[in-house]
């Protein structure tokens, strides 16, 4: 009995990465534009910025990806309301199935937005530089790198490609809901869920103040080890670590703002003074809060 394999075919295919970037920008950051051989795309974590693409302008907000086909001018500038955090990636690609993505601006998926974050974790364990330098031009590798990372990177950006082909040119194939997340399928599973969810809404509301893990328990109705096994199966962590990193994302954001001092921005966060606020934010950031805001600036006029 003998076999016939079957040889895939490749819809899309990735063979080169230029850069890997996760910015957090001033919310005063201008970059005045560029244009390259290689196709490009913006993604909005957090806030918003006007993006230029050819003779077009507009804003983009929370979950908006935008691409740059090669060769089209193109330029990024926050502004001025709220500090942004981005995405940008740029790769070579001639396969002809990008011609899709030509003058796109679409909405990613909570399946998309994991996907990205796994290539920024990816890009983290094998390039040897920092991915918040809007200027970097070349990623060296690091010596020895993680096995597969690069491997995962092209699969990942290969993945999220095809992944949006598909749910905006068929989206019967990838209902709404269903693109969210895998379904769940127990009953405990299900309750998980909700917990962490009405969990997480709770501890946003309540980031300006300071909350024990008596309290959450207490106000959530859930049990103290049954909430910490939810997190940390969920986030890789335990919920006052959780609370804390929320806080500090917080005022990270304020910092780039530059709205307000660091006095002002602990206060507005529930610390108990600025020097706890400092030593929570060096432990979490690996940076004083001042230090930090140096490092912002200094990428924002090129001279990181």
């Amino acid at each position: 009995m003998s076999y016939n394999g079957v040889i895939l075919k490749k819809s899309i295919s990735i063979n080169k990465i230029y850069s890997i970037h996760y910015f957090e920008y001033m919310s005063n950051f201008s970059f005045e534009g560029e244009t390259h051989d290689f196709w490009e795309f913006v993604c909005v974590d957090k806030g918003e910025v006007n993006v230029t693409a050819g003779n077009e302008t507009a804003v983009l907000k929370r979950g908006d990806i935008a691409f740059h086909q090669p060769n089209e001018f193109h330029s990024v500038q926050a502004t001025g309301r709220i500090a942004p955090n981005l995405v940008v990636i740029s790769f070579h690609c001639e396969d002809e199935a990008m011609s899709f993505f030509r003058e796109k601006t679409l909405k990613i998926d909570e399946t998309e937005r994991n996907i990205l974050a796994n290539i920024i974790i990816e890009a983290r364990r094998c390039f040897d530089c920092r991915l918040d330098d809007p200027y970097l031009q070349n990623m060296p590798r690091k010596e020895p790198d993680m096995f597969g990372a690069e491997q995962l990177i092209c699969l990942y950006l290969e993945h999220l490609l095809i992944h949006l082909v598909r749910r905006y040119s068929n989206p019967l194939a990838i209902p709404g809901e269903a693109a969210k997340a895998a379904p769940l399928k127990s009953t405990k599973s299900k309750s998980d869920a909700e917990i962490f969810s009405r969990v997480t809404d709770y501890l946003a509301v309540r980031i300006n103040a300071a909350v024990t893990i008596e309290q959450i328990c207490r106000d959530n109705l859930v049990g103290r080890s049954q909430l910490q096994k939810i997190f940390k199966e969920r986030c890789g962590m335990g919920i006052i670590e959780y609370f804390t990193l929320l806080k500090i994302n917080a005022a990270k954001e304020m910092i780039r703002t530059g709205h307000l001092n660091f006095t002002q921005i602990s206060e507005q966060l529930g610390y108990s003074s600025i020097h706890y606020f400092s030593r929570q934010f060096k432990k979490s950031t690996g940076m004083t809060p001042s230090e930090y805001a140096l490092s912002i600036k200094a990428m924002a006029e090129g001279s990181f």
